[in-house]
Formats: structure tokens, sequence, C-alpha cells
């Protein structure tokens, strides 16, 4: 459900930049306005805790004079401001140093079709109605369990922009979009152990949304079975990272074949194109044009068309994600991943949660990883985590204050399997992924 009305009217105020940048003598531009507008309520043990309306707009400008490039931005659209704008992206390319990869996408490359991806799905929720929703959420979580001790509150979060894109080169293209949220952290105590876990929702469409009482009763669950955490002794043992923690293992992946890792060689994935970097049997592709999904677009933050790609097939790397830069420093083409990648889905396998805990047997599962001890340009992969030991494919007793540790291009390729029990809820679809052995640091 597009309002035309307003994407014409952004429009207008991105080809206007483009125009000025070509009065004041540049020799390519691209200009970019968004206007974005929502609510986020919250509410604490029953009471309302914030209620905040935002509603932010902003208009950036890239000129270049050649190889030269400047940028600016502002989000006053007055005539004189854009000028201003202009004037100043202007002022810093004829400084700047030139760069002989900088510029405009080749225009072959740039999107001609612009399906309907059904992004657009406002919800009609006003501030009184979202507190029913976040305090209905929080209760339904307080009233799972009488271990339920206190709460770190619900939160109900409405979101919808209007995007415009444009560039010297004849791209003018807009959209609008929405994105909804329901969330709830809640604590339990028992004895001297004491808990907390959280659980959200989000999507497109509203109707999409678990029910707040879901919500609250899955953070409920989660924490209650934190009860009774105990850490272990230091081994090296099979790990099932749970499907929400999947999506960091594979996002580390995504960060070595960036193209920014790449130019700068400071990936532990340099040269692997063509290469075998994970188990036969794994497939990782792109599909930027799913109805409703998060990372949904028919063009990337260059204009430049997005299209369904394998990036690993039969675990051998087919494709670096890169831009229109970093395409060109590395002698290669853009993949059209300015911006990022578009729904990224790591094929499942046929084994849902039980099926992989079974498979699992006797290990560590994870639900919880703390800290930044991932190093980009050696692969060497340290983190906190919590979870579940298993055994026999059974969850015995909760685990914590542990440290489990590997190197990526190991941890890749000893993947045993991946869970078909999918986490929809954000740009990396993957199941629960477990791997052959880590070490884990404890006692």
């Amino acid at each position: 459900m597009q309002n035309q009305e307003e994407i014409d009217r952004l429009k207008e105020v991105v080809q206007h930049l483009l125009d000025e940048a070509r009065l004041q003598g540049a020799t390519a531009a691209e200009a970019a306005f968004s206007v974005d507008n929502g609510l986020s309520v919250s509410a604490r043990l029953g009471d309302v805790e914030t209620v905040e309306y935002h509603c932010d707009q902003g208009v950036g400008v890239t000129v270049y004079f050649g190889k030269k490039k400047g940028s600016a931005s502002t989000n006053d659209i007055s005539a004189g401001s854009l000028k201003e704008t202009v004037k100043a992206a202007c002022s810093i390319a004829r400084y700047a140093s030139e760069d002989e990869f900088a510029g405009l996408p080749d225009p072959e490359l740039l999107a001609t079709e612009f399906p309907d991806l059904d992004l657009n799905h406002p919800w009609a929720l006003n501030a009184e109605q979202a507190i029913e929703v976040a305090i209905e959420c929080e209760n339904a979580a307080r009233g799972y369990s009488s271990e339920i001790s206190n709460s770190e509150g619900a939160s109900v979060n409405t979101h919808q922009g209007t995007r415009v894109f444009g560039n010297s080169s004849g791209f003018l293209q807009g959209y609008q979009s929405s994105r909804h949220s329901v969330s709830c952290s809640v604590l339990a105590g028992s004895g001297d152990s004491m808990q907390r876990d959280y659980w959200y929702s989000v999507a497109r469409n509203p109707f999409d949304l678990e029910s707040a009482a879901q919500v609250g009763e899955q953070a409920a669950q989660r924490t209650v079975a934190r009860l009774g955490a105990r850490t272990l002794g230091t081994r090296q043992c099979p790990v099932l990272f749970a499907p929400e923690m999947a999506s960091g293992l594979i996002g580390a992946l995504l960060g070595a074949i960036s193209g920014g890792s790449l130019y700068r060689k400071s990936s532990f994935l340099l040269d692997s194109l063509g290469t075998q970097i994970l188990p036969e049997f794994v497939r990782i592709h792109e599909q930027p044009l799913l109805p409703r999904a998060l990372g949904s677009a028919s063009y990337d933050a260059e204009g430049v068309a997005t299209r369904a790609r394998d990036i690993v097939g039969s675990g051998i790397l087919q494709s670096y994600i890169l831009s229109t830069y970093s395409a060109r420093k590395l002698g290669m083409q853009t993949t059209g991943n300015a911006g990022g990648v578009h729904n990224l889905i790591v094929e499942p396998g046929d084994r849902d949660f039980a099926g992989m805990l079974k498979l699992l047997g006797t290990g560590l599962l994870v639900t919880e990883l703390m800290g930044q001890g991932v190093n980009r340009v050696t692969g060497d992969y340290s983190r906190g985590a919590a979870g579940f030991w298993v055994e026999n494919g059974a969850i015995q007793f909760p685990v914590q204050e542990i440290t489990i540790a590997g190197n990526l291009k190991d941890m890749l390729r000893n993947i045993v399997a991946i869970g078909s029990d999918t986490d929809l809820r954000g740009n990396i679809r993957v199941g629960s992924i477990l791997l052959e052995r880590m070490a884990i640091a404890g006692e």
C-alpha cells in the first residue's frame, strides 16, 4: 500500500538536488531523501514508562568532480538549505584527493524493474492501544510462573518510512516500508539464582507479529529455564548454536567476504572465491524480492538492481558481497550489495530443533553470546556464552559463565547440520547450526 503522492513529493526534492549539483559544476551526483515516523511505547510493572512519537527527515547528496568526491546532508529541505548543502558537498569535492575508483555505478547495472514487494503495512495504533499491548505482553510474562520476580518491561514499536534515491544517470525511484515489533524482558529468581532473558517479534505487517501474550510467555519461559545455571569444566565438545545465535555466525562469514574487508586485506577468507569454505551440503543464497520480508529491495543503496543468487553453493564460495566502489578496488563488478545483503537464506536441513538436539547427542546448546571476540583477520573466535548442557539429545541443566573458542575457518568447515527451525526475524534467515567441536573454557 504505497502513497504515491508522498513518494512524488520526495522525488521532486531529490531531483532538485541533482539539478543543483549540475548547476554548481558537478560532473555526476547522487541524492537520497528519507522520511520516517513512528511510535515507541514501553511499560514496566504495569505502568507506562515511555511514550515517544518520532518524525524524522533527512536529505543527503554526494557529488563528483571527475574522480573527486564530496558529501553533505541536512534535515532542512527549504530551497536555500538545499542549495547550501549542495554547495558544501561541492566545496568538499574540490579539495578532496582524486580516487580512481570513485563514481556512480555503470548505468546498465541500475534497476529498471520495480515489483511491488508488499513492504508497507502501517499499524493504526494510537498510544493508548500500544500501551495496552505492552502491558498485556508483560502481564503474560509475569503471570507465567511464580519464579518471575521482576521485569525490565515490554515495548511496542511501530515504524513507517518513505525513501527516494536518484542519481545523474537518470535513476529516480522510491518506496515506502513499515516495520513493527513487540518485545519483553523479565527476571526470575530462585534461591541465590537470578536470571534474565527476553523475546521479541518483528514484522512488516502487524498481523504477522506473534501475539503480545505469546511474546511475554516465551520471554518468561526462556528466563525460568535458565534458573540454577552452573558452569562447566574445560573441555572440547560438539556445540549447537540456537537459530538466533546462528545468524551471528553467518554474519561473521558475510563480514569476511564483504568488499571492504577484502580490499583492505583484513579477512580470513582472502582469495577464497571458488574454494570450499563450508561442507558440500551447505547452500547460502540471497532472495531480495521476497514479499513482506525484512531485507527485501529491488535495488541497493546505489540504485543497482538486486537479484537472486547463490553466495555459497555446494559449500563453495561463489560470490563476494560488493558495492560499486569495493568491486572496482578488486577489479570486479558490483553484486548489488551497497548497504548490505537482502534476505540471506541459509538453506535449511530436514531436522527440527528436537532433531538437532538428538543429533548433538552430548554437548553444549548456546542460547546467548557475550562480547565481540571475533577477529576478522585471523578468524580467531572467542566469546562468553550461556545455554544448556545436553546429554543423549535431552537438555540436562542450564549453563553460564563459560567461554567458547575456535577458528571461524575450521568452525565453518566443520558444520555438521543446519536445522529447519529457521528464524525469520532478520535479514539473515538461518536455523540452528551444529558444529562438530569447539573448545569450552569454564571452571
